[in-house]
């Protein structure tokens, strides 16, 4: 356990800080939008396919929403989390790091933009925590870190689903198979999340 720890550091920091000159790089030859909810180059839908742009939203925004949960996972041993907090943020990581996967040989296989993991440095998606909350949560220890992974992972979470809800609001949106599976899995395994997280965080001391 000793030997991850140094290592385990050096992926936070290096998840925290972002690959800065490959985002701009990317940027470059992507023609990365900087706004709140889009990277990449213009979505292009096929004619005659069987998903829409708001899927191919929903997916690259979601991965920049997954790569932050997974930073916000990653300091909970370093700084001291409790056990029960730390079990449910290893299987937070666990979870979600295949699931970018998923989502980014989604986007290939319909020859979509794919963003890395530093998406999050410049996508802010429902839920997802500022710059300040995230500087606030890497410099807490113990209980302090606790209360604020908590409520930022709920906050995360809820934010999540209500992408999901989104994206089936938009008109024959989420109507691919493997797009549809994959929504319905987040919202599934995110509202049961949030319940662990409630009774987690009302099982912790007072301020």
């Amino acid at each position: 356990m000793m030997a991850r720890r140094p290592i385990l550091a050096l992926s936070v920091i290096a998840l925290l800080t972002g690959a800065s000159s490959r985002a701009s790089a990317q940027g470059g030859m992507a023609g990365m939008d900087h706004s709140m909810h889009r990277m990449g180059p213009e979505i292009v839908i096929p004619k005659g396919a069987i998903y829409t742009k708001a899927d191919v939203e929903f997916m690259q925004g979601m991965i920049a929403h997954h790569a932050q949960a997974i930073v916000m996972s990653r300091l909970a041993e370093a700084n001291g989390a409790n056990p029960q907090v730390l079990k449910l943020s290893r299987k937070i990581d666990q979870s979600q790091v295949p699931e970018i996967q998923i989502m980014q040989q989604w986007l290939r296989r319909h020859e979509q933009f794919a963003p890395d993991t530093a998406s999050w440095h410049s996508m802010r998606m429902d839920g997802m925590l500022s710059d300040d909350e995230i500087k606030a949560l890497s410099t807490s220890k113990g209980v302090e870190f606790d209360r604020l992974f908590l409520v930022g992972m709920i906050k995360h979470h809820e934010g999540a689903i209500k992408m999901v809800d989104e994206l089936f609001k938009s008109p024959g949106a989420g109507q691919e198979v493997d797009a549809n599976i994959f929504a319905n899995d987040v919202v599934s395994a995110q509202t049961a999340e949030i319940g662990i997280m409630r009774s987690l965080l009302a099982k912790l001391p007072p301020k």
